[in-house]
């Protein structure tokens, strides 16, 4: 991933930090953010990206992991996008099986069925190789990441949707804890249903080949940009299939063979007022 300065100034970027994060806080979808940073500019994008998340963080959160977006081929066509990206995990973006997740505190949310990956400890030092990097996982997961958009109608191009943090929203991860000893993540197979209906299916080998792919791409990623993963961080791998779109109170179930189930139940409600 190419880390060079960019040509945009600062004050382009502070003004997209604040377009993206107003419309969060009134929950009403603005434009899009490249006529600021352009569409393809990744130290810009990552730039924007970083001051929000510098401001939730000095507002009181908390990082608790990262996710990896777009590592999908029907994502990525879904979205008009040709390469991964990552986000930040903060702790009020968690909700519980047992909580729910509330509609209003969402613009335009859609669900993708992930793994979740755990870690036992820091990817800092070495070659980040995939022997290393098998090794950093406790334990894997099954997850459904509730992706959001701050830009109208989802118009975004890669720069937008990195400013917007990956496009992260919400996300459950379920209770079945598998190690890597148990749970071959390449081998598994994905179906997600709304209210009993499927409306996806995928497999691990859909996430860049392998999620333990994606996982050693964020490593490296991750550590380039300064910002190394760190023992206990929950990583969600980037969806195995499409995602789908939820427009209303539903239950969403993904199953995944070798770790079991995963539901996300959306409400009315806001819980998190």
């Amino acid at each position: 991933m190419n880390t060079t300065e960019s040509p945009v100034t600062a004050s382009a970027i502070a003004e997209a930090a604040y377009r993206l994060s107003a419309a969060q806080a009134t929950r009403i979808a603005c434009a899009p953010v490249r006529d600021l940073i352009g569409t393809d500019d990744i130290t810009a994008a990552y730039a924007v990206q970083r001051a929000q998340i510098d401001a939730r963080i000095a507002a009181g959160a908390r990082v608790i992991g990262r996710k990896i977006g777009l590592t999908s081929p029907a994502v990525q066509q879904q979205l008009g996008v040709d390469q991964p990206d990552l986000g930040v995990l903060l702790e009020d973006m968690a909700d519980t099986e047992e909580s729910g997740t509330a509609l209003a505190g969402l613009l335009q949310p859609k669900v993708e069925a992930e793994i979740a990956f755990v870690l036992a400890t820091d990817l800092v030092d070495g070659d980040l190789d995939a022997d290393q990097v098998r090794v950093a996982v406790a334990y894997a997961a099954p997850a459904i990441e509730i992706v959001d958009s701050r830009i109208a109608n989802w118009d975004i191009t890669f720069g937008d949707t990195v400013a917007d943090n990956g496009s992260s929203g919400r996300f459950v991860v379920g209770a079945a804890h598998r190690t890597l000893d148990e749970f071959t993540p390449v081998e598994a197979s994905m179906i997600m249903s709304v209210d009993g209906d499927q409306v996806s299916s995928g497999t691990g080998a859909a996430c860049l080949g392998d999620p333990l792919n994606a996982l050693r791409w964020l490593a490296i990623t991750a550590r380039d940009f300064g910002a190394p993963l760190r023992a206990g961080e929950v990583i969600l791998s980037g969806a195995l299939g499409p995602m789908a779109a939820i427009t209303g109170p539903c239950a969403v179930t993904a199953e995944i063979t070798g770790l079991g189930s995963v539901t996300v139940t959306f409400i009315k409600e806001d819980t998190h007022e």
